[in-house]
């Protein structure tokens, strides 16, 4: 059987990879990988016909007489396992980005700031998984000053796998919020689930990032031997809210000579993020103009904290992904700006396991203790409860009926699980 370091020589000569056939590109390396629905093993002839240099199966059925088609043990491992290789031929810092809310706008930020300084690679999109890590690692080349490595996780030992082959120096837990409940058992099973970033910190003398306001960060962080901290107060770099509508403007009180951030971010939730990219700019010696400018540029997308004006309407388009966290946190800032007409348009939250009944029923408690022009409960357990509110199965009924509206100066929070799709709702 073929050795790494064998594919490891292969890789440095074809180092661009592919997973799925319809996106491969003549010289690409293929992958066959295999899951519950898809099997790669069964498209490794086609590759070859649309000029894969080599490919990697794990099937012994899928090997013809093609010298460019390699059986190897497990492909999905040996694809981790060439990553961890690849990682290994630097030595340069590789931040870690993991939480419950906030970790691609987080990720985002702290690469803009970094960027302005270092040659940086990070995650793009949210390839954050057992698949998107390893990718993210092998397209770092030789020039790379910096990695920003984004972690996402719905299961404990995930963050530990990750840093098993990621290898982080650094690294920064957003947040410890009500998301993926299911898969990892309640509350106390995200904390321990995110704090596997912590515990290899810990174990190998890295560096933590920590919003010293969360006091369960706070305890959880104890012991690893770096510990930098931001947050409104009490922290080596401090900030507050000084405007959040209708975009973020952060003060910033101490530890950089920055007093003022204009963000292109809506909603005063993303201070921690805005924080924990200046605390991490400052720690890497980035000039505080650079940082400060390199913030005040990023436009957010992707339906993550977006304003988008329609009309004379003003819409936080949020749609991303949701959890009863950030779902709070998103109501309660719009609760809280000064606008006549407030609409909410929100979408079921998924993942939630057994406690997602009773977490859908606190949201519509929380709504109700506000004021609205109009509130729209769309999917999910949403459709369980009685609620005095507008509801609809799925985002394309909820476009219909907001297609027939005509709302005016108007602030509009779209909001809800990935699987909800509630970008659809405002699509013209």
């Amino acid at each position: 059987m073929i050795s790494i370091k064998e594919i490891y020589k292969i890789f440095l000569q074809f180092p661009s990879i592919q997973t799925d056939t319809r996106k491969l590109q003549p010289g690409e390396l293929f992958f066959a990988l295999k899951g519950d629905q898809f099997n790669g093993n069964l498209f490794a002839q086609q590759a070859i016909e649309k000029g894969a240099a080599f490919v990697f199966v794990d099937e012994p059925s899928a090997i013809d007489a093609s010298e460019k088609i390699i059986l190897v043990d497990h492909v999905l491992e040996t694809l981790q396992q060439l990553a961890k290789f690849h990682r290994q031929q630097f030595n340069i810092p590789f931040l870690a980005i993991t939480g419950s809310n906030g970790k691609t706008t987080t990720k985002e930020l702290v690469h803009a700031v970094l960027s302005s300084a270092y040659i940086t690679y990070t995650t793009e999109g949210n390839l954050n998984n057992h698949i998107g890590i390893p990718l993210t690692i092998l397209k770092i080349k030789k020039d790379a000053e910096i990695a920003v490595i984004e972690m996402g996780a719905n299961h404990q030992k995930e963050i530990e796998g990750y840093c098993q082959y990621a290898l982080p120096t650094h690294g920064i837990i957003t947040n410890i919020g009500k998301a993926h409940l299911e898969g990892f058992g309640g509350i106390e099973g995200v904390k321990k689930g995110k704090g596997e970033l912590y515990d290899f910190l810990r174990t190998n003398q890295g560096t933590a990032f920590v919003m010293w306001d969360y006091q369960e960060l706070r305890e959880m962080s104890k012991g690893i031997r770096d510990i930098i901290t931001y947050g409104t107060k009490d922290a080596a770099i401090t900030g507050t809210v000084a405007q959040s509508e209708p975009f973020l403007i952060v003060d910033i009180n101490k530890g950089i000579d920055i007093q003022k951030i204009t963000t292109q971010l809506t909603g005063d939730y993303n201070l921690p993020n805005v924080l924990a990219a200046i605390a991490i700019g400052n720690y890497f010696k980035v000039e505080a103009g650079k940082i400060k400018s390199a913030i005040e540029n990023y436009i957010p997308s992707n339906s993550r904290s977006q304003l988008i004006e329609i009309n004379s309407n003003k819409i936080i388009l949020d749609a991303y992904n949701a959890n009863p966290t950030s779902m709070k946190a998103a109501i309660e800032n719009l609760a809280k700006f000064n606008a006549k007409n407030k609409i909410l348009i929100l979408g079921g939250m998924a993942e939630l396991g057994p406690e997602s009944l009773q977490e859908h029923e606190n949201i519509v408690s929380l709504i109700k203790s506000y004021p609205w022009k109009v509130v729209v409960l769309v999917g999910g357990d949403f459709l369980k409860l009685k609620h005095p509110f507008l509801s609809f199965e799925n985002s394309t009924q909820a476009k219909a009926w907001f297609q027939k509206q005509n709302f005016h100066d108007s602030y509009l929070l779209v909001k809800g699980s990935r699987s909800m799709r509630m970008e659809k709702v405002i699509e013209r």
